[in-house]
């Protein structure tokens, strides 16, 4: 299955089992039977012909926080730089069809087409420094909640 739109083409293997047929601008996708598994390969055949018609249409972001006194991101170049507790700066390099984009030194915002290569590029960002329980810092997806611990305390 290949989509084409104004923001760029994504092209998806899908299963031979599933019909995709596209009708006055409607693609509709039909299982060969009721069994378990074709329902769930219906399911996700459908879902995937959709995410790849609202990525070359709208695209796709994930936005992350970074929180912590003196964790920052920033550009240089296409390349995202995370400075977050390490005796050195981090450097992440894009995959293709994906982009960075920095509105202030605490948040980074993932942007592109294929939703499963956004996601995955917001994963790896967010493993460079998980939020970790006791203080919070750390970088995490925008209004993630991280539950805290309490700490050792003086008796």
């Amino acid at each position: 299955m290949k989509v084409t739109g104004p923001l760029g083409s994504l092209e998806q293997r899908v299963p031979v089992r599933m019909q995709i047929a596209q009708d006055d601008g409607v693609v509709t996708v039909t299982r060969p039977t009721e069994r378990g598994e074709d329902r769930a390969l219906h399911g996700l055949t459908r879902t995937l012909v959709a995410n790849m018609v609202e990525g070359v249409t709208k695209g796709f972001e994930k936005h992350l926080e970074i929180q912590g006194v003196g964790y920052r991101a920033q550009l240089k170049g296409p390349e995202l730089e995370l400075q977050v507790g390490f005796s050195h700066p981090v450097t992440i390099v894009p995959r293709e069809g994906v982009s960075f984009d920095v509105p202030q030194p605490t948040q980074v915002v993932v942007k592109g087409i294929d939703k499963q290569v956004v996601g995955q590029t917001a994963a790896e960002i967010r493993k460079v420094r998980p939020p970790e329980p006791y203080k919070g810092k750390g970088i995490r997806y925008q209004g993630e909640h991280v539950r805290r611990k309490v700490g050792k305390r003086a008796s």
